[in-house]
């Protein structure tokens, strides 16, 4: 059974969103929270867009505090995507626990140590489901 989650606001186009910004491109690398947050929407946007039309749902799964940033949903195929900006080292508790609770065919980690956001970005979506 899933859980709806709060809503997830993801601006679909991320130049309108640095645009209004007002932070530069170098402020905006340093600024943490602000590129992370940058980065996602990115990735976000990719996959709406691209998931238009092909009978893919894209969301995303909150469970007490535990989060992953996307699911992919294509018939019986589940795929999870956690979304990093960083370079450190982190955990992946919320994609452990969602894969614990649903029977997923792929967890991707998109930037950080995982797929690199270029790629990810110029990617089309079907690649992941496979």
């Amino acid at each position: 059974r899933k859980r709806g989650s709060s809503p997830k606001l993801i601006v679909l186009n991320t130049a309108l969103m640095s645009a209004l910004s007002g932070i530069s491109y170098k402020e905006a690398t340093t600024d943490r929270q602000y590129w992370g947050r940058l980065t996602e929407s990115a990735v976000g946007a990719h996959l709406i867009n691209d998931a238009k039309g092909k009978g893919i749902r894209v969301y995303y799964w909150l469970h007490r505090n535990q989060e992953v940033d996307f699911v992919l949903e294509f018939g019986k195929t589940v795929v999870a995507i956690e979304v990093k900006s960083g370079k450190k080292e982190y955990t992946l508790k919320g994609m452990e626990e969602f894969s614990k609770a649903f029977k997923v065919k792929r967890q991707l980690l998109v930037g950080g140590q995982g797929i690199a956001i270029d790629e990810f970005l110029t990617t089309p979506i079907e690649k992941w489901l496979k």
